[in-house]
């Protein structure tokens, strides 16, 4: 037990132990619930600190190499590691969201738009179409097939603002 303590806490295992205790301590904080792995690249790090370890550890214990070569090799091990948990583990899904549209163009689908009536069709980024509704600021005129653009959502009132948009410029 005494060789295992002296190895993990030499050089240059020991510029990972800390992390591996940090990276301990966050799973079981995940496991209990306290935190959540949301958005985070926890997998790919956890892999780069635990690879990296052992190969430091197992480095100065069995390759008769100076400190900073086992640390080189370790660093290397523990990227391979990381880079193949980003590889196998899938990236989060990007929730669609009403957002998206603010800054598209779109075709108006009704006579008219005025302050609390219009209709309009918008392209989504995977190709789908999608019938919105559509309010003006001012006093600009939209007939059905002309073009406008969309520059911000309101979330109360679940229709989007726009303004005529000119295909030339």
């Amino acid at each position: 037990m005494r060789d295992f303590l002296d190895a993990a806490l030499g050089f240059p295992a020991v510029l990972f132990s800390f992390a591996l205790i940090v990276v301990i301590g966050y799973w079981l904080l995940v496991a209990a619930g306290v935190l959540d792995l949301d958005g985070l690249p926890a997998p790919a790090i956890s892999a780069f600190v635990a690879v990296g370890w052992f190969a430091a550890l197992a480095g100065s214990v069995l390759v008769p190499a100076p400190g900073p070569v086992v640390l080189a090799g370790a660093l290397v091990v523990g990227f391979g590691a990381a880079a193949l948990v980003r590889r196998l583990t899938p990236a989060p899904e990007k929730v669609p969201s009403r957002h998206d549209f603010v800054g598209q163009m779109c075709v108006i689908r009704t006579q008219s738009v005025s302050t609390d009536f219009g209709q309009a069709e918008v392209r989504a980024e995977d190709g789908s179409t999608a019938v919105i509704q559509v309010r003006q600021t001012g006093t600009d005129s939209f007939r059905a097939g002309g073009a406008a653009l969309i520059f911000q959502y309101d979330p109360d009132g679940e229709f989007f603002w726009v303004m005529p948009y000119e295909r030339g410029l």
